[in-house]
Order: C-alpha cells, then sequence, then structure tokens
C-alpha cells in the first residue's frame, strides 16, 4: 500500500467507522457465539500471499462483528462505559502515524513532556495535594497506563521502590529482601480485583480494610490495621483508595 492507495483506503474507513457507530444501536449488544468461534473461520496458518482489501473488509462484517461485544452501543449497560470519541479516534490515527516509543524524554521530547503537563493538569481535577504533581521541579507526578490494572501495579511498585530506598538509605544493613518480608499494603475490601493481583505480582501482602455501610473504608479502621501491624514489626507503605475514576493512569510522590 502506497500513500495514494492509503489516502483512498483511510477514507474508506472513516466512512466504515461512521457508519458502524451511526448504526449501532441496530446491532445486538453482547455477540450470540460460543468459545471458540471464530478458528474454524480463519486459516489455521498465516497466509502466504495477501488478501485483498476488499475481501479483508468482508470478513471483518461476516467473521469480526459476530464476535463483539458493541461497547458504544446505547443499551450496554455493562463494565464501563469506552472513553472512545471522533476526537480520540483521529488522535489514535496522529499516534500511529508518528510512533513515538516515549520511554525516555530524549525518544520524545514531546511525548514525555505532555504527558507529564498533562496529568498534572489531571491531578489539579482531583485535587491532589501539591507533593503529586510534577509542576516544573517536583517529585511527583503521574504517568499514563494502558488499563487501571497496570496503573494499580506502578504506583504499587514506585512505592515499594521508594521506601526500600529510603529504609537502606537510613540503615544500610537492611537487605532487600528483609524489607520486602516486612512491607504490608491497604486496601478496601470492596476495592477491583486489579488491586489483589499487583500485590500478588509485587510480593506484597496486601490487608483488606472493612469497609462501613456506605462501603467507604474508614479513617478509623485504617488506623486500628497499621497500628497493629507497627506493633507486630511489620512496614506500612501503601494504601488504595478509590477517586472515583478509572482513568488510566497513577501518581506517585
Amino acid at each position: 500500500m502506497d500513500s495514494r492507495e492509503f489516502r483512498r483506503r483511510g477514507k474508506e474507513m472513516v466512512d466504515y467507522i461512521a457508519d458502524y457507530l451511526d448504526g449501532i444501536e441496530g446491532r445486538p449488544v453482547y455477540p450470540d457465539v460460543e468459545p471458540g468461534y471464530l478458528r474454524p473461520l480463519i486459516p489455521a496458518t498465516a497466509p502466504q500471499e495477501p488478501e485483498t482489501y476488499e475481501d479483508i473488509i468482508k470478513d471483518i462484517e461476516k467473521i469480526i462483528m459476530p464476535g463483539v461485544t458493541h461497547w458504544h452501543s446505547p443499551y450496554f449497560f455493562a463494565y464501563f462505559p469506552t472513553a472512545s470519541s471522533y476526537p480520540a479516534m483521529l488522535a489514535d490515527m496522529l499516534c500511529g502515524a508518528i510512533g513515538c516509543i516515549g520511554f525516555s524524554w530524549a525518544a520524545s521530547p514531546a511525548c514525555t513532556e505532555l504527558e507529564t503537563v498533562m496529568m498534572d493538569w489531571l491531578g489539579k481535577m482531583l485535587e491532589l495535594p501539591e507533593a503529586f504533581l510534577a509542576g516544573r521541579a517536583g517529585e511527583g507526578g503521574g504517568v499514563i497506563q494502558g488499563s487501571a490494572s497496570e496503573a494499580t501495579l506502578v504506583a504499587l511498585l514506585a512505592a515499594r521502590t521508594k521506601v526500600i530506598r529510603q529504609l537502606q538509605a537510613a540503615s544500610p544493613e537492611f537487605t532487600q529482601a528483609a524489607i520486602m518480608e516486612k512491607l504490608v499494603a491497604y486496601t478496601s475490601d470492596q476495592a477491583h480485583s486489579s488491586v489483589e493481583r499487583a500485590g500478588l505480582i509485587g510480593g506484597i501482602k496486601l490487608k483488606a480494610v472493612p469497609s462501613d455501610g456506605n462501603f467507604s473504608m474508614r479513617a478509623s479502621a485504617l488506623r486500628e490495621a497499621l497500628e497493629r501491624d507497627k506493633a507486630a514489626g511489620l512496614i506500612p507503605f501503601f494504601v488504595v483508595a478509590t477517586l472515583g475514576t478509572t482513568s488510566c493512569c497513577s501518581f506517585d510522590n
């Protein structure tokens, strides 16, 4: 595909997407398929020769769409609403064309700096303390992750690394393994399962704090747990609380 065909196919794809969204309420929200439905419909091995664009588009409607859960549907009431929009789709096209790999500032300065500034926007919208923001020279800041589960894990790992470094700086004789054995994190008993997974992946003791009649984790219950574990020689270092957003980001101060 050269740039000339890309221009033509790109316009066709925009029309396909617009038609799909305009008529999405006419599609069944949840697919009427069984596990494994797709395997018999496509070759068992990768094709040796490319297929035509027209055949690929036909396969999308014939093979893919019957197995799609339509999160954009106005009749979709499960999980949470998808965050995609027409402006976001255009942005995805541009991001795909630029192809930034933003693992460091030098890899793409604009990518890193735009993320830093916009995460500060979000932090201010959530009214986070100044220590959680990057600012012009702050030690805090947020990063964008691919999912809420990733964000929870990254926040826990960042907190774990920070407290280990602090304790080893104060007491160099402490090994990382010795500190890890004593670390303990806390979360509401109403927390998402991703929090428990983060604790397992991070190798951290994770304790659920009982919620009240409003399903809220009370400060008094948390305080009791902290005091009890400190008396037992453990090191509390991390508390997970719901902020009322499923933004795929994490903040660290």
